[in-house]
């Protein structure tokens, strides 16, 4: 498995670009996780360091993803993305071109343990979560058409089963129906951008992970 991929680092937090294939947190059952990489990047340099998980990516997807290197921090970015304050932007590749260049889905979505997975139902219920999610169409290459994807909600597979549900599985993405070969463990979804607003400084930051290194990836326009 390929080394950790540092995209910015300070005192505060470190910011990584996850491959596809590792689970974020550490676990009894998988010898190797983004948690346990940044962990040993840490105590090169510090004796007992602090990591503090702040938002995970599904074992599948690669992308930005940010760890705490201290409690304060961790608590000051849960608050973040609680009132909804950081904005992700992912990318996808479906094989078929939507039928409208861009849009918004809006859905109910209930979470199938059993099978580990998200179905987007017709009907509210106590067991729905609503889930929204916008996105457009922003190149296109011989493998199909890459998706600019921006959650307004932070469900559980959301971008995977709302695009399968209007027909369109991400590359890849045999869970949710997708027929095309992508590699294993991995599905052609990215998370590309995370942004926020800086408490300190009250500064927009963000920052970008770069995309994965394959075929499938290359478009004139990223």
């Amino acid at each position: 498995m390929s080394n950790l991929e540092i995209i910015e680092e300070n005192n505060d937090y470190i910011i990584v670009n996850k491959v596809a294939g590792l689970i974020t947190e550490k676990s009894p059952y998988e010898n190797l996780t983004v948690e346990n990489q940044v962990f040993n990047h840490f105590i090169k340099s510090k004796r007992k360091p602090y990591v503090g998980v702040i938002h995970r990516l599904d074992r599948v997807t690669s992308g930005v993803i940010i760890f705490a290197k201290k409690k304060s921090i961790l608590v000051a970015f849960n608050t973040l993305f609680s009132s909804r304050k950081v904005q992700k932007t992912y990318l996808a590749i479906v094989k078929d071109k939507p039928i409208k260049s861009k849009g918004t889905l809006v859905n109910f979505l209930v979470k199938n343990n059993l099978e580990k997975r998200a179905d987007i139902v017709t009907s509210k219920s106590k067991e729905t979560l609503d889930c929204m999610l916008s996105y457009k169409v922003i190149d296109q290459n011989d493998f199909g058409y890459l998706l600019e994807i921006k959650p307004k909600t932070g469900r559980f597979h959301q971008i995977r089963a709302q695009l399968a549900h209007i027909g369109l599985p991400i590359l890849g993405d045999e869970k949710y129906g997708s027929v095309e070969y992508y590699f294993p463990l991995a599905v052609c979804l990215h998370a590309w951008k995370i942004t926020y607003k800086d408490s300190g400084s009250e500064e927009m930051k963000t920052f970008e992970a770069p995309l994965p290194h394959n075929k499938f990836w290359k478009f004139k326009s990223i």
